[in-house]
């Protein structure tokens, strides 16, 4: 789906959230029972991990960001960079584990991922192709993740387990309530710690009835209005109509069948980053992580170019495909108007051209490498220096 719905924003707490201050819910419009941000931890673990998932529902989501990126080349409104800017709509259907639509609309086109059962298609209307999935015999329905079970602790005992083990770098507290998609929600305010992020504040909103995560904003240093922002602007929590996850390929449709798995269906970029993993480095910590690794702005070109050919059947490699980059795209222009736009800066650790947004910072060195992070650039240049 190329961008995260709010329904699995529960992510984002177990992955950022600390024991700094603990403050009880501040009274507002409208108004909700006062709740702890453990209290909130706990029921927001416990809505999205109880027996049989999240309540069904469905709603329209949409995703704004306002990053302040420079100018890039037309990348076509099929290209996930074309969600580096403006806001985007994707329409949800959640029925169950087992019955989701995800549509995507763009200006002219749409796509549709519509998973029943044991059936699950993908439709893109630009290229009039319906396209059949099918999981490998023997393949497991997901990849193993990290995620504590259900057997293995109480909501109430993995929030406050998420609480005493990234106090360290976040501070966190509940400030008034508010609305989302028509509905109060509780608000939780998780605030970095380290003075050299970029991050202000990340704004997660809990359903105030059944504690599913509505939106997440996030907001950079000096800003009043979130940098990046993705929530439900109309929500049901009704279960959809049966039709919803229903699918047939409409007369002329070009239909395709198509088999994934998880065990073995690592493609060459898959391969490929994997190795780039085994040499990267992490400098710094929490909110000021600096991530390090090696890259060569022509091979990176050259291998999005093949890889946008093989996408689009044209094993040549010498024509742009709709994978990654979009169509109409040509990764080497993507890089050049990037770097045009870069200021060069040196240090005792060498040259290199920054890139800066309102979230992210990047540092292309002349010696090979990409340093990446929600850090300033003063960070950046500082990572630069531990080789």
């Amino acid at each position: 789906m190329r961008w995260g719905v709010p329904v699995a924003a529960a992510a984002v707490i177990g992955a950022a959230i600390g024991a700094g201050p603990v403050i009880a819910a501040v009274s507002g419009e409208p108004v909700l029972p006062e709740r702890s941000a453990e209290q909130l931890l706990a029921d927001a673990v416990a809505a999205t991990h109880k027996e049989g998932g999240i309540p069904p529902m469905s709603g329209t989501v949409q995703q704004t960001a306002s990053l302040g990126i420079p100018a890039l080349p037309a990348t076509g409104g099929s290209s996930p960079l074309s969600l580096l800017s403006g806001s985007h709509e994707v329409k949800v259907w959640y029925g169950a584990a087992d019955k989701l639509r995800v549509a995507m609309p763009t200006q002219l086109n749409e796509t549709n991922l519509v998973i029943n059962g044991g059936q699950a298609w993908y439709w893109d209307s630009a290229t009039n192709t319906a396209t059949k999935l099918k999981i490998k015999e023997g393949a497991p329905e997901r990849p193993a993740t990290p995620v504590p079970q259900q057997t293995d602790l109480t909501p109430q005992q993995l929030a406050q387990r998420l609480l005493d083990a990234a106090g360290e770098h976040t501070a966190i507290r509940v400030i008034n309530t508010a609305e989302v998609a028509g509905r109060p929600v509780y608000q939780l305010v998780l605030s970095p710690k380290e003075e050299g992020s970029l991050v202000q504040e990340v704004r997660i909103a809990l359903d105030g009835e059944t504690y599913v995560p509505l939106q997440v904003q996030v907001y950079a240093k000096g800003s009043a209005e979130p940098a990046y922002q993705v929530g439900f602007t109309q929500v049901t929590f009704t279960p959809p109509a049966a039709e919803n996850f229903t699918f047939t390929p409409p007369a002329g449709a070009k239909v395709e069948e198509q088999e994934i798995g998880f065990e073995n269906g690592k493609d060459q970029r898959a391969e490929h980053a994997e190795d780039v993993a085994g040499d990267a480095k992490v400098v710094g910590e929490g909110w000021a992580t600096v991530a390090v690794l090696p890259f060569d702005a022509d091979t990176f070109a050259k291998d999005a170019q093949k890889d946008a050919a093989k996408a689009s059947g044209n094993e040549s490699g010498d024509q742009h495909g709709p994978d990654g980059f979009g169509a109409d795209a040509d990764p080497q222009a993507l890089i050049d108007g990037v770097l045009q736009s870069a200021t060069p800066v040196s240090g005792t650790w060498g040259s290199g051209k920054l890139i800066k947004t309102k979230l992210v910072t990047a540092l292309l060195t002349d010696d090979g490498r990409l340093l990446v992070g929600a850090v300033t650039p003063e960070e950046i240049t500082k990572a630069a220096g531990l080789k």
